[in-house]
């Protein structure tokens, strides 16, 4: 599946914080500042981990599965809640000899959201970089903000339990860039629904999310992409124009969204009728 190279995805843009954001590093062990800085890099400058972005788009993407129907989706933090666990792989491997039909049958029995993200047993088709901040958008401020742990039996703050944590401040802006390769056309409409969540400012991103931080909206700028399945000349011609800098080599990918999206939904249908034929026979028998 990964091993010979069929398609390739290239997405660019902006991420902004509508509201301030906070991804925090953990407790500072330092004797002076914050009790929790947010995560920085080298030069100190805010940065959004490309996990934690890959993380909320998933977790979203899982929900909505799992609306249509529970295996869609399965649980990445429990094992036995897996669509395949240690166990089942290991009766697999022993079945199936030919390492093709062995791979087949793990895509087969792979839950759909696992498919484009990955699993402890696949790998995943879908790569976010870190989120570096745009320049000219900070101005090397933090803001600080205080909190406090409320006792449940009395509602009021607790004692000793006051603290402070750092923000990214509103209207910062990060560069974004994901790739996905190998895709079929129904996870890449997958992929295009979980991001029109972040361009509507569905996804909110970090630590405290209930107190109205973490809103953040994304602006995609280019949507570059190259199919070269089945046709090694037009392959050969890609590679060639993508070390000239050429780019025609890749298509603007804009006009398919909607197309991807289309077969998302044909796909998802064909698997809920197919659950009902099986359930029906099984029935009847």
């Amino acid at each position: 599946m990964f091993d010979t190279f069929k398609n390739r995805l290239e997405i660019t843009g902006k991420l902004t914080t509508i509201t301030a954001l906070r991804i925090s590093q953990g407790r500072s062990t330092e004797p002076i500042g914050t009790d929790l800085p947010v995560i920085k890099d080298a030069l100190g400058q805010p940065l959004i981990p490309g996990s934690s972005f890959k993380g909320a788009l998933r977790s979203r993407l899982e929900s909505f599965l799992r609306g249509i129907d529970s295996k869609f989706a399965a649980n990445p933090a429990i094992e036995s809640e897996w669509s395949i666990t240690s166990q089942q792989m290991k009766e697999l491997k022993d079945a199936y000899d030919d390492d093709h039909i062995f791979t087949q049958e793990i895509i087969n029995k792979t839950d759909l959201i696992s498919r484009l993200f990955g699993s402890p047993w696949i790998a995943s088709k879908f790569q976010v970089r870190d989120l570096t901040v745009v320049p000219d958008t900070w101005f090397g401020q933090y803001q600080e903000r205080d909190g406090v742990s409320i006792d449940r039996d009395t509602e009021t703050a607790a004692d000793g339990k006051l603290y402070d944590f750092q923000v990214v401040p509103a209207s910062t802006e990060f560069e974004f860039r994901t790739v996905v390769e190998n895709a079929e056309d129904w996870e890449l409409g997958l992929l295009m629904i979980g991001l029109h969540q972040f361009e509507t400012e569905q996804i909110p991103l970090g630590g405290g999310r209930s107190r109205g931080l973490g809103v953040v909206k994304l602006e995609i700028d280019k949507m570059r992409w190259v199919d070269v399945e089945d046709n090694p000349q037009f392959l050969l011609e890609y590679l060639q124009k993508l070390v000239m800098g050429d780019e025609t080599a890749y298509e603007d990918a804009a006009d398919y969204r909607d197309e991807w999206v289309r077969q998302l939904i044909d796909y998802l249908n064909k698997q809920i009728s197919t659950k009902k034929s099986i359930s029906q026979t099984q029935t009847n028998s």
